[in-house]
């Protein structure tokens, strides 16, 4: 029972963020039980738990299977868990085919957005005895600073645009839509919704590039600056926003020069990589404080690679 008492679940969804979770764990002295979704976590999991058999175990299931995500955790001796990585949004849409448990959730929904779903999900999982912490509990070193993260300040219209992009993202955060907008010279070019925010990015970009081949003058500043907040009453068992060095190759490939992020509600993965990143590339990374936004008309540069490095 004591080795038990001492387990930590994981709903490893895609990306990053689960390993490095997982990693924070097994240093806190705790045994892991991975719930791998086949349509998202990297096979790379498996090769995790044959290092260290005693302390990971792996159980690999289907976006749609609730009940035996349940019966696997309740069988391992699971108590508390933790969801970690990107599920799809669109996968709600998709031919996966849900269990009862699941089916039944899903028609009681009034609508399928993030927070209503997960929020569902969480409730079936705390009335089966498995209560779901906060995703940021073993990473708060990971979240973002107040002020400039690379050498490069914001620059003044890039400020300006922080400051607009922030009130239009909250908006959208609002109403569970997306948390990431994309601005350039004060004029919204796009919205996040369901595609996520790599997509929502390059679509910014290639509206641009349009403008571009045209040839036509315009009044829009080519320079994008991509904005990210947290919800408003952000749940941090699920859905934090997250960026990181694929975010800044995404930003490169779009031509965007800015990065505005939450301070303190937003995982910044591998940051001193990343940093170094946005600085080989030109573009600023920014810890905004949320609502009420407003800036100096210089910024002091502060470069904050203080992040922990995994590999």
């Amino acid at each position: 029972m004591t080795q038990r008492s001492n387990t930590l679940g994981l709903i490893a969804g895609n990306g990053r963020f689960p390993f490095l979770l997982l990693d924070a764990a097994r240093a806190n002295g705790l045994r892991v039980v991975v719930a791998a979704i086949k349509e998202e976590t990297e096979p790379e999991m498996d090769e995790r738990a044959r290092l260290d058999p005693e302390n990971i175990r792996v159980h690999w299931l289907s976006l749609g299977e609730l009940s035996k995500l349940i019966e696997t955790f309740q069988r391992e001796g699971v108590t508390r868990a933790v969801m970690a990585g990107q599920v799809k949004h669109k996968q709600i849409f998709s031919a996966i085919r849900p269990d009862w448990r699941l089916a039944k959730l899903l028609m009681s929904l009034r609508t399928r957005s993030t927070d209503m779903l997960l929020g569902a999900v969480a409730k079936v999982l705390g009335d089966e005895g498995i209560h779901l912490e906060s995703s940021t509990a073993y990473l708060e070193p990971m979240l973002a600073p107040v002020g400039p993260i690379t050498k490069r300040s914001p620059t003044e219209q890039e400020l300006a645009d922080i400051a607009y992009g922030v009130d239009v993202a909250r908006g959208i955060a609002g109403f569970d839509l997306g948390q990431t907008v994309v601005i350039a010279a004060a004029a919204c070019v796009a919205v996040e919704a369901m595609e996520g925010t790599d997509a929502t990015i390059l679509r910014a970009g290639a509206l641009m590039r349009t403008l571009q081949e045209d040839g036509d003058a315009s009044t829009l500043a080519r320079s994008l600056t991509v904005i990210k907040v947290a919800k408003p009453k952000q749940d941090l068992r699920f859905d934090v926003p997250v960026v990181g060095l694929a975010t800044i190759e995404t930003m490169r490939a779009a031509g965007a020069t800015c990065l505005a992020i939450e301070a303190g509600r937003t995982l910044t993965f591998d940051r001193a990589a990343m940093s170094a990143a946005a600085d080989a590339a030109g573009i600023a990374i920014f810890g905004h404080s949320g609502s009420s936004v407003s800036f100096p008309s210089t910024a002091t540069v502060h470069v904050d690679n203080s992040g922990p490095q995994h590999r």
